[in-house]
């Protein structure tokens, strides 16, 4: 079931408010806890609420604090958007969505509201963070005084647009349409046909008491006194008309439902617009507005108290009538909590133009494989924090060891232990101003296990002529020790590379936690988190050719690894050849593979030889693996080298600008990892966290899918 749906007009008054009204009004009485979210409003002023929250709030009267609905203000998106730092926006709305999400059953989003100059740049930021967020999103297109063929038009240029973004749409709502509804259905399907997606599509009428303000709305909005007509103040406004010539010619200009704008002490033009209202022959205005604060005079206000049941009403404000006038541009015809007319027009006209069952096929139906990096990231913190494991981290002296621990610790991800030399640790922590009372420190040759440790090493390794002494002696190093702390079962996992190397990482690991029963070889993947999805890559970094029987287990192994991590696999055997297109000892070795591994796996969806173009491209695989189970839609890529897999993965890396997270280690007994040299923090703690969610695996703690 989808649990979010995010509201985004493609151009300015597109009525997403009509949109938002009605899906809240329909979610409701479909799940339980419904929430309300806008990533970005206007202003977080408290005395001016964003409108849109404040009406869903009340109407619907949504158990929500305020400041839960949105992440930041417009100024600060556009700030940090055009400063290069869009993954900062992205992760300060991830984090408000999130909580959302974990306490609602619901979240209904609604995107920006569209400034004149900046159409093309709000639908992208609305698009990038829905496909950010992982969800789909419900268009609204503007479809006032628009020809069936330009509605047509408008809809599949825009899927096109997205599904060459690959952005997800879940429903399209054309709003304000002034057809009959009758031409609907053969323009949806005209539509959803000529675009190749299907894609729900509802037609919203055009309903004039929606789109208007009210001079109700323009008083609170304009914040104006009202002198005379407080029974017409549900007069809706069709347009305004500034009143500065001669009465003879100011008739000339006269249409339906116009509010007059004009200066205070202009009585001619007043009582003509009064006058033309009573006659037969002239449209009715609005009402009337009086700028510059200027008084009426003595003798208008007398005729006035003695008129009876003045016909609109008349309002004041103190701004000059062209500062007036830009601000009344600014109002539309917003919906307030109070208005329960305008409300009940908006979900009628939502109701009459939208299929509820259509509606609820989408929407709780839809599902998505595609996960952005920040959902990695944040799914690993999130489930490494439902059972925290002990991670071991021999390289405790380092400062980026140090602050990441910091961060772990306060996090809750791990339950973290340092290795090293106490007093030198002590000192960073004290130097640097880090946090870590919550860490454990051991200074290996003075904890009490020091003697066990080296005892169970000589006992493991005495077959190859090591001797007591010569155990002690690695017990010292800080990598062995944690490594025995694994073992033994002291620890959970190990974290290590920082500054040792891959070869002094993994090498007490295989001689003393060494492969489980039914893996010949330890390999590793990485996780390459593209834009918009996660893939996995094995083996970039320990085997440099693995033969076709341990291709066949790296395979088994990363499908493994890839469905711990919630990956589902899909896993492609690379080659220079997809099929029987190509002939050659490397292309052979790669069949064996796959046999072995079928054999081995028979419930694994796995394929091969085949290329990476065919394995990842849709289009390429309908050609070169039309019948593939696996062609054009492969999550996990085994390579047939080192050679091949370590360049490829950095070429993805820095040709798509993927986060590479890894190498992680697999097929030892129990989890040990190894950091790069260059490592950063954020590395550290993404290793750390997969490490401890290996270790929940070991432990049994993970439902694999």
């Amino acid at each position: 079931m989808a649990h979010s749906l995010y509201i985004t007009g493609t151009e300015g008054s597109s009525g997403k408010t009509v949109v938002t009204l009605g899906l809240m009004h329909f979610l409701q009485s479909q799940v339980r806890k419904v929430a309300f979210f806008r990533p970005i409003i206007d202003s977080e002023d408290e005395a001016r609420r964003d409108s849109s929250i404040n009406l869903i709030l009340k109407h619907f009267e949504l158990d929500m604090l305020y400041r839960d609905t949105y992440a930041c203000t417009y100024k600060e998106a556009l700030e940090l958007v055009t400063s290069g730092n869009m993954s900062l926006l992205i992760e300060k709305i991830f984090q408000k969505y999130k909580a959302l999400e974990n306490e609602y059953d619901f979240v209904l989003c609604q995107g920006t509201d569209f400034r004149d100059k900046d159409t093309a740049v709000q639908f992208e930021l609305n698009s990038e963070i829905a496909a950010s967020l992982n969800i789909p999103l419900a268009l609204v297109i503007n479809g006032k005084d628009k020809s069936l063929d330009a509605i047509q038009a408008s809809v599949r240029s825009n899927l096109e647009l997205l599904k060459d973004k690959r952005r997800e749409v879940g429903c399209v709502f054309v709003n304000r349409v002034s057809f009959t509804t009758e031409d609907c259905p053969t323009c949806a399907s005209t539509i959803i046909e000529g675009s190749g997606a299907f894609t729900p599509l509802f037609f919203i009428s055009e309903t004039p008491a929606l789109c208007n303000p009210s001079v109700g709305e323009v008083q609170k909005w304009m914040n104006a006194d009202v002198l005379f007509g407080k029974e017409g103040l549900n007069n809706l406004v069709h347009d305004y008309l500034i009143a500065a010539m001669q009465v003879g010619n100011f008739m000339n200009y006269l249409e339906q439902d116009l509010l007059i704008v004009t200066p205070g002490d202009r009585s001619d033009i007043i009582l003509a617009s009064l006058t033309s209202h009573l006659s037969s022959t002239y449209p009715n205005i609005a009402g009337i507005l009086l700028t510059g604060g200027i008084d009426l005079p003595e003798s208008m206000q007398k005729l006035m108290e003695g008129w009876t049941g003045i016909p609109v009403p008349i309002l004041s404000v103190k701004g000059a009538t062209y500062d007036t006038c830009q601000e009344l541009l600014k109002l539309h015809g917003k919906i307030s909590p109070e208005d329960y007319r305008k409300i009940t027009v908006a979900l009628d006209a939502f109701s009459e133009g939208v299929d509820k069952e259509t509606l609820v096929n989408k929407i709780f139906n839809f599902r998505s494989d595609r996960v952005t990096p920040m959902m990695f990231e944040f799914n690993l913190a999130e489930q490494a924090q439902k059972h925290r494991m002990r991670i071991v981290l021999p390289e405790g002296e380092e400062l980026r060891i140090l602050r990441a621990a910091e961060s772990l610790c306060e996090r809750g991800i791990a339950d973290i232990i340092l290795l090293g030399d106490t007093d030198a640790i002590q000192e960073k922590i004290k130097k640097f101003g880090l946090k870590l009372q919550d860490a454990t420190i051991i200074q290996p040759t003075a904890s009490p296990r020091f003697n066990a440790y080296a005892q169970q090493y000589y006992e493991m390794r005495k077959s190859k002529g090591l001797t007591l002494e010569q155990a002690q002696e690695r017990m010292q190093d800080s990598t062995y020790f944690g490594t025995m702390m694994v073992q033994i079962g002291d620890a959970d996992g190990m974290v290590s590379g920082a500054v040792n190397t891959t070869a002094h990482t993994i090498r007490p690991a295989f001689e003393i936690i060494k492969t489980k029963p039914d893996t010949s070889i330890v390999s590793s993947v990485f996780f390459m988190c593209l834009k918009d999805r996660i893939l996995v890559f094995g083996d970039c970094a320990v085997n440099p050719n693995p033969t076709a029987s341990q291709l066949a287990d790296i395979a088994i192994s990363s499908a493994h690894t890839a469905r711990v991590f919630g990956v589902e696999p899909r896993v492609a055997m690379l080659s220079y050849s997809t099929g029987s297109s190509g002939k050659g000892e490397a292309v052979d070795e790669v069949i064996e593979a796959t046999k072995l591994a079928h054999e081995r796996a028979p419930e694994l969806l796995l394929d091969g030889p085949i290329q990476y173009d065919a394995a990842i491209d849709p289009e390429v695989a309908r050609t070169k693996a039309p019948t593939s189970p696996v062609a054009g839609h492969a999550s996990v890529f085994i390579f047939p080298d080192l050679n091949t897999g370590n360049n490829t993965y950095k070429a993805v890396q820095r040709a798509a600008n993927a986060l590479a997270i890894g190498p992680v280690l697999q097929g030892l007994n129990k989890p040990v990892n190894d950091l790069s040299r260059g490592c950063t923090v954020p590395d550290i703690i993404n290793t750390v966290m997969i490490t401890a969610i290996q270790a929940q695996a070991e432990k049994g703690l993970i439902t694999l899918k």
